[in-house]
């Protein structure tokens, strides 16, 4: 069996770990399975991506098609234009997308546009919120994929709702999570944490990365404002992305126990 898997993002490449160890391991176990990694470009900074391949042993992609960045249209054009060459050139038995990003809605539509059949990982999450492409992406792909791999029994649920079948649909947990124990016995413990002289349960840490919660400044200050007041002042540990602090330096907050954590 051939199978395509597609990764474009950098939550993409930890989700594909687990994917690709299970595809070796059924390898080694006789099974007859062939498996190209097709990396879209979507996320494109080194330090964003290669070196994921590297940390996470995956193999380097087959290819890469370089789409880049640009608006929603932009990039969602650009991956389907590349992506469908690509799949012309190599067919395959299935085509494998994970999670909610721009290359995993793509993909799917190229891959049922050439009669290939598709596979969800992290099928069935909902927010509902049609303001977030993220969302769009999601209901896009499942509407259109073949196989429905969940993460909770609530995903299984909402993909019942839009008319799915019970027999395909796999209630298989957490990739994200498979890699994170797989990975555990190579915790370390990081710089900052003698630093920032950090405490055991004595310190926060926030993400904040989807356009709806920090694109708008006065929004995203908001958000700071509220969670410092309600800390007790505790440390509060801010890994920010740099599209995200081109924004935040223009808020003008500048409270002591929010440390800002740059990549």
């Amino acid at each position: 069996m051939k199978l395509t898997l597609i990764a474009g993002a950098r939550p993409n490449f930890i989700k594909i770990a687990p994917i690709i160890n299970a595809m070796n391991l059924a390898k080694s176990g006789g099974h007859n399975i062939q498996y190209r990694l097709v990396h879209t470009g979507q996320h494109y900074d080194n330090t964003m991506s290669e070196t994921f391949f590297k940390e996470l042993n995956i193999p380097e992609p087959d290819i890469n098609l370089g789409c880049g960045s640009g608006t929603q249209a932009e990039q969602s054009a650009a991956i389907m234009i590349a992506f469908e060459k690509d799949l012309i050139a190599n067919p395959t038995d299935l085509v494998v997308v994970v999670g909610d990003v721009t290359s995993t809605m793509a993909c799917s539509i190229v891959a049922k546009k050439l009669n290939t059949k598709v596979a969800h990982i992290e099928a069935g999450i909902r927010s509902y919120d049609l303001t977030m492409p993220e969302e769009i992406n999601r209901m896009v792909t499942d509407c259109l994929a073949d196989y429905f791999f969940t993460t909770t029994i609530w995903a299984g649920k909402n993909l019942k709702a839009m008319g799915v079948y019970d027999n395909r649909i796999f209630f298989v947990g957490n990739v994200m999570i498979d890699t994170l124990l797989t990975n555990r016995s190579r915790f370390r413990k990081p710089a900052l944490w003698d630093e920032l002289n950090l405490k055991e349960k004595s310190y926060l840490l926030i993400t904040l990365h989807r356009p709806a919660n920090v694109d708008e400044g006065n929004k995203l200050k908001s958000y700071i404002n509220e969670i410092l007041t309600n800390v007790g002042g505790l440390p509060v540990i801010f890994p920010i992305h740099p599209r995200t602090a081109k924004i935040f330096n223009d808020l003008g907050i500048n409270e002591p126990n929010l440390k800002l954590q740059h990549p």
